[in-house]
């Protein structure tokens, strides 16, 4: 029945998606008709036609009902059959279309876990690293992660998965391999998964069988590998030019970098590379942390929200390393927290911006519990300022001469055409996998190299460190 706002429409439907976070009303909690039905009755008897002004909550309860009443006429009446789900999510989805806002989206309970693996770099699996042969149709090992299971069990760089679980690769169906690789091979820690593999240029199958663990993915990287599978931090061992990668913010990123420079400290690093080139990001936290590492005092970032009071982090003295020149790399793909920290170590003048302008995303968001924690709501709920003041934030019709995003210091700029960053990346993901053959597309990194001898010829100078004498 039209205009027929039912309990269990606005409990189903609306109380789906809220996790106590609004006072949503039912047709038990509203207003007693009678009183606003009185108010209509002296307004006609005054001749007033116009509707009286709603309250805020009158309104918001109209509002609701617009909603349960067109999902109750779907639901009910619709040609053929529908999803009540689906039509709730594709209904949520609208409403944050109608926000414009790309970085405020519902994530439903199939994508959560990947969300959160993605966020915190962390997931249930075995520990490998691959890639799918076109060409042969086989799941190669770029790499086994030091200390995982498949590390343990010997698995090799270039071993070529062919069966999971009995079930051979050539049977996932065209185009679903690694798909379906991916999904056998993750998920719930402790359980046994086993596969087959092909070594080098024999067709013999080796078959292992080993437990699931949690795998955390190190986010502070080098430029090379050590003999023993770690990184080499130093990029430059005669000028004591150290480089550290870092692809994502995690809860554990502040901590990988501070223990990265502890141990460059005490190989007497005198200049430090922090490259943040195609990192999207992460938590607003760690960004706070990484920044805090590099100066002793100021603001570092400050944000403010319609339902957020202003907040400003300000850097403290104790665990500061300072005392060597600094170069910060991005580009056009450093995005959010990677833009806090290189806009804080340029704002204070504690390091050289080189690259390509950055990305410009100022925005926050919180990832909201919906349904009890099974679908997740992230929301852009503040904007960030860098020290200085200026804009981060590129808007919607923004062009290149509007005030956005990180840029590099005058006479830094090094831009990488389309075809240099695909020759980069390809570079990039041999070296870090130890792949055989990659001297054979070895990549002219132009960016590094300027961060290199700016660094070279702050380094020299320096005074030089008086000689010790011995007693």
């Amino acid at each position: 029945m039209r205009g027929l706002l039912r309990p269990w429409c606005v409990g189903a439907v609306l109380g789906l998606f809220v996790a106590g976070s609004l006072n949503l009303l039912t047709a038990e909690d509203t207003p007693s008709s009678p009183a606003k039905d009185s108010k209509e009755v002296a307004a006609k008897e005054e001749g007033n036609t116009t509707p009286p002004k709603l309250s805020k909550e009158d309104e918001y309860y109209e509002l609701m009902r617009i909603f349960a009443d067109s999902f109750e006429e779907i639901d009910r009446n619709y040609v053929t059959g529908v999803d009540r789900r689906k039509l709730v999510e594709a209904a949520v989805r609208g409403m944050l279309t109608e926000l414009k806002d790309p970085y405020s989206n519902y994530i439903n309970p199939e994508e959560v876990t990947e969300f959160s693996e993605a966020v915190d770099q962390e997931f249930g699996g075995v520990g490998i690293q691959v890639r799918f042969d076109d060409a042969a149709r086989e799941i190669v090992v770029t790499t086994p992660l030091p200390g995982s299971p498949a590390y343990k069990a010997g698995i090799q760089s270039g071993d070529r998965v062919v069966e999971i679980e009995g079930k051979p690769v050539a049977d996932f169906g065209a185009g679903k391999e690694m798909q379906t690789a991916i999904k056998m091979l993750k998920g719930e820690p402790g359980v046994t998964v086993s596969f087959g593999y092909k070594r080098g240029t024999s067709d013999d199958v080796k078959k292992v069988s080993m437990k699931r663990e949690i795998i955390q993915l190190d986010t502070v990287l080098g430029d090379n590998h050590n003999a023993d599978g770690t990184w080499d931090y130093m990029v430059d061992a005669d000028k004591k030019i150290a480089y550290l990668r870092l692809t994502h913010f995690t809860s554990r990123s502040a901590t990988e970098m501070r223990d990265a420079l502890k141990k460059l400290k005490g190989e007497g690093m005198k200049g430090l590379i922090l490259d943040l080139r195609f990192n999207p990001g992460g938590y607003l936290q760690s960004a706070i942390q990484i920044s805090d590492l590099f100066i002793d005092d100021g603001k570092i970032v400050s944000t403010e929200g319609r339902n957020s009071p202003e907040r400003v982090w300000t850097a403290k003295k104790f665990g500061t390393y300072s005392g060597f020149p600094m170069v910060v790399l991005v580009n056009r793909f450093s995005a959010s927290a990677s833009e806090i920290v290189s806009a804080c170590l340029q704002d204070h003048n504690r390091a050289v911006v080189i690259g390509e302008r950055s990305w410009g995303k100022g925005s926050v968001q919180n990832v909201m519990d919906v349904e009890d924690g099974k679908s997740k709501l992230k929301l852009t709920i503040a904007t960030y300022h860098r020290p200085s003041g200026k804009n981060i934030h590129r808007s919607p019709g923004d062009d290149e001469k509007a005030e956005w995003g990180v840029k590099p210091n005058d006479g830094y700029e090094v831009k990488f055409n389309n075809e240099q960053l695909i020759q980069y990346q390809i570079s990039r993901q041999k070296r870090d996998a130890r792949a055989e053959g990659f001297e054979k597309i070895e990549f002219d990194d132009t960016q590094l190299d300027k961060a290199i001898e700016y660094l070279r010829e702050e380094i020299a100078k320096a005074p030089a460190e008086p000689e010790k004498k011995a007693a």
